[in-house]
């Protein structure tokens, strides 16, 4: 069995409501799970919520909530780890047998569906234990400065002052979209950002965190700009 994982928690204090809010005619939550439904990957979609407004909502669009997340697993500093394995558990318990999982997060309106084929196909072409969406940094993090007291500027690295910008490596960092990963990873909470997972690749024009409005107004543009090239051919 594969299954989809929306963690979508209440509560948002930064941006409230933000799972469910209108992101560009659609609550957000929904371009998360209607990606996953059309990708044709999963046995079941379901969404991870302590929120009857966003169960609510999870339904109209075509997830299931086979249970409310335990009030232990919806606080402030709960990570996904523990979320995603509680859901696999629970598959387990109800003697459900489950293959892979995919975590979606509920602020990932740029996924597509081939986005998440890819995923897949990556997590079983490589034997990992997680494939997940990476994307590269617009700039050298070798050349990042730090403001000191007063503004005052300092590079991290003054090592690489002179270094061309074109003879540095390139970075690449969690793109925040979606985590493939075996049953057994997930149970056994091994590290995502290591050597037992692999990156798939993201243009930077479609990844955008979503946790301030200033976040989410910058999505809003990004996401208008992709339609109207996708209306225009």
């Amino acid at each position: 069995m594969k299954v989809a994982v929306v963690p979508a928690r209440g509560g948002s204090k930064r941006i409230p409501g933000k799972n469910i809010r209108d992101f560009c005619g659609k609550p957000m939550i929904a371009w998360s799970i209607e990606a996953a439904r059309a990708s044709g990957c999963f046995d079941e979609v379901i969404v991870s919520t302590d929120d009857e407004k966003i169960a609510e909502v999870a339904r109209q669009r075509g997830a299931t909530i086979p249970f409310m997340r335990p009030e232990h697993l919806s606080d402030d500093y709960t990570g996904t780890l523990p979320v995603i394995r509680h859901a696999v558990e629970w598959f387990l318990n109800a003697g459900h047998a489950v293959d892979r999982v995919c975590c979606i997060y509920a602020t990932a309106p740029f996924i597509t569906p081939a986005d998440i084929h890819e995923g897949e196909r990556r997590l079983e072409s490589s034997g990992s234990s997680f494939a997940f969406s990476v994307t590269s940094y617009a700039f050298p993090i070798q050349r990042a400065l730090r403001l000191a007291d007063g503004g005052r500027v300092e590079m991290m690295h003054p090592e690489q002052f002179s270094t061309r910008s074109q003879d540095l490596e390139e970075a690449w960092h969690d793109a925040g979209q979606f985590y493939w990963g075996t049953a057994e990873a997930w149970l056994e909470e091994r590290m995502i950002f290591g050597r037992g997972s692999v990156g798939i690749p993201i243009p930077r024009y479609r990844v955008q965190d979503v946790d301030t409005l200033e976040d989410w107004e910058s999505a809003e543009y990004m996401f208008e700009a992709l339609r109207a090239r996708a209306r225009n051919g």
